[in-house]
């Protein structure tokens, strides 16, 4: 394998890991702890790869020298063992090309999900209850971590908004394709004549900053608010202004975090929430200035959907972007929703 789907040339992958691997061991690592930590990440990222490879390579080899010896001694009973390494095989690939999709700068990072009810009332808010747990089932199968870092309940069901922060490996490049208008149709049981409805929910992913140069804020354009957080959380939450909102005065951009007790911890993460909000829009004229988005660019606006979820009158998952059809909505929305990512990440590389 010199080249494997379309991504790093094998040589170049080690000459990449080389590199970073001399800087680890230079004098003052890890004087600054926050860069060391980001070229740790790269760097183990990068050798998963090589070794994910060279797996691939010794599995072909093993194949090759049992398909010669099963010839040489005109013995079929290798026949069994040989379609199971080649199925295993191509499941090794096909995993092996998915992460060479994962090459844009901020891929490799830990996401912040931001999911928001559109019109509709209570109806738009339960299905936006349903995309947070989508996603918070989708991180717990995949083994990352997952934290709701703000949540505003719905006036009756539901949920009017949310912020969740997943950690894991690759999670913004995973997460980047849900970026859009979620639709939901069915027959609402919040409707005391049963009838159909049609919801719509934006989902925003943004990369997560992991530094504060990266994107430089100024004491003159935050205006910060404390108040007392809302929902879950004991009285002792109740009863002291320990949430914080946030306004960017320049982009009018606000954010607020009220999951932790402590004031101070939720301005560190409504603060950081900002930056990958800034962060995003930066990304998106360098983007547009640049001509290079690729694929065909779907707006994050209402009435542009990504995804329709049909409960009613039959049953189907489709994605308007990839073609990707599922007849098992209620699999997708347990979390189950790595064909669509997959479909989707292959379909915006062609």
């Amino acid at each position: 394998l010199i080249v494997y789907g379309g991504g790093f040339e094998i040589d170049k992958l080690r000459s990449k890991i080389d590199e970073l691997s001399l800087i680890t061991m230079s004098d003052g690592f890890w004087n600054d702890s926050i860069k060391a930590q980001k070229i740790s990440k790269e760097l183990a990222y990068y050798e998963s790869q090589l070794k994910d490879i060279n797996h691939v390579v010794l599995s072909l080899q093993s194949l090759k020298e049992l398909v010669i010896l099963s010839i040489d001694e005109n013995d079929n009973s290798f026949e069994e063992e040989i379609l199971n390494s080649i199925n295993l095989l191509e499941i090794n690939i096909g995993d092996l090309e998915l992460k060479t999709l994962f090459d844009g700068k901020y891929d490799i990072r830990n996401a912040i999900v931001s999911i928001h009810a559109g019109a509709g009332g209570v109806e738009s808010q339960d299905w936006a209850s349903m995309i947070m747990r989508m996603y918070l089932r989708w991180a717990e199968k995949m083994n990352m971590t997952s934290k709701i870092l703000e949540i505003s309940k719905g006036d009756e069901a539901g949920i009017k908004s949310t912020t969740i922060h997943i950690k894991g490996d690759n999670v913004y490049g995973l997460l980047k394709s849900e970026k859009g208008v979620h639709r939901l149709v069915r027959l609402s049981p919040y409707d005391s004549d049963n009838a159909r409805h049609t919801s719509f929910v934006l989902v925003e992913t943004l990369p997560e900053i992991e530094s504060d140069l990266e994107i430089e804020l100024k004491s003159d354009d935050l205006n910060i608010e404390a108040f007392k957080a809302g929902g879950a959380g004991g009285q002792s939450v109740q009863k002291n202004s320990t949430a914080i909102r946030i306004t960017h005065l320049p982009t009018g951009i606000k954010v607020s975090c009220q999951n932790e007790r402590s004031q101070a911890q939720n301005k560190e993460i409504a603060m950081r929430i900002l930056q990958s909000r800034l962060l995003a829009m930066e990304l998106k004229k360098r983007e547009q200035n640049e001509k290079k988005i690729k694929g065909p660019h779907i707006s994050a606006e209402w009435g542009n959907q990504i995804r329709s979820y049909v409960l009613h009158p039959y049953k189907m998952v489709k994605d308007h972007r990839s073609d990707f059809e599922s007849s098992d909505p209620d699999k997708i929305l347990d979390g189950d929703i790595n064909e669509f990512i997959d479909n989707y990440l292959r379909m915006s590389k062609n």
